[in-house]
């Protein structure tokens, strides 16, 4: 058993094809279908069950397999503990976010990297929060910025800066000329948010259940701008994140909630083990950096 045999099953794996998997290997599909064969016998185990149609993983192969992803993460790990020792602010850095707040974050974010950090190649992941998480514990993101809070043991999630959010409706709106918003003015109100899965949406209705509001329940959108334009179309009102606000609209009020304002939380989040902990520092200091402008 080697490396390359563990990099071939997880690849079957992951593809559920063993062509697939000899493409994303580079080796031919002879190749690396022999050398699972060569490891099912030394183990004494079948990984897989295959036929001409599909490819499925037996029972001791998913315990095997997860085993596999371990160890080649701890392979990994290795690799970038010994890269990042001869140059810590230099290699890869893959860094996700969230859409609603991607799109706002990184356009004033990415020159300042690229400018301090000249030697770092930036990959950039826009995915919505729980696959990010996913993402970083798999060890496929160095870091990523999410909304608190962030439940997970092996990972550490350090407040960047709050982001209140403000009621979007349009100029002809009844609402639009009232100076700031309680939230009993929500209640009948036709509600636009995100699909299922932003948490940008999870943390509007958790706002109006505690105050009444409900959702338009036929209209959903999935992205901020969509749903700016639905209230430039005056179909309904939203929540919007004060990074996302722009001012020059005169189609659309913004307006403050009385206090307590809704908002969300931004934090900058790792793995506890990360080996790049320099360079996150100095990108923290960099999103402050941004957001200062």
């Amino acid at each position: 058993m080697n490396l390359r045999d563990l990099k071939y099953i997880v690849a079957v794996a992951h593809t559920k094809s063993f062509v697939k998997a000899a493409q994303q290997c580079f080796v031919s599909q002879p190749t690396l279908s022999m050398q699972v064969k060569k490891l099912e016998e030394s183990l004494g185990v079948k990984i897989f069950e295959r036929n001409n149609k599909r490819v499925l993983i037996t029972d001791v192969g998913e315990l095997i397999i997860a085993t596999a992803k371990h160890i080649l993460q701890d392979v990994d790990l290795i690799e970038e503990i010994s890269a990042n020792a001869q140059n810590p602010l230099a290699g890869n850095f893959k860094l996700g976010a969230f859409p609603t707040l991607a799109s706002y974050i990184l356009p004033s974010l990415v020159p300042l990297i690229k400018n301090q950090l000249p030697h770092i190649r930036l990959i950039l992941v826009e995915e919505k929060t729980d696959t990010l998480i996913q993402q970083l514990k798999n060890g496929d993101l160095d870091a990523a910025l999410l909304a608190a809070p962030i439940k997970e043991d092996d990972l550490v999630a350090e407040r960047l800066f709050d982001d209140t959010f403000k009621l979007a409706v349009s100029a002809q709106h009844h609402l639009a000329k009232q100076a700031s918003i309680n939230p009993s003015d929500l209640v009948g109100e036709p509600l636009l948010l995100l699909d299922e899965g932003h948490c940008l949406r999870d943390q509007a209705l958790q706002f109006c259940q505690l105050n009444g509001a409900e959702e338009e329940q036929n209209v959903r959108a999935t992205s901020l701008e969509t749903l700016r334009q639905m209230v430039r179309a005056n179909t309904g009102i939203t929540f919007m994140p004060d990074i996302a606000i722009q001012n020059d609209d005169s189609n659309i009020r913004y307006i403050p909630f009385r206090e307590p304002q809704p908002q969300r939380t931004i934090c900058l989040v790792w793995r506890k083990t990360t080996p790049k902990s320099l360079l996150i520092n100095k990108l923290k200091q960099l999103i402050q950096q941004s957001r200062s402008k």
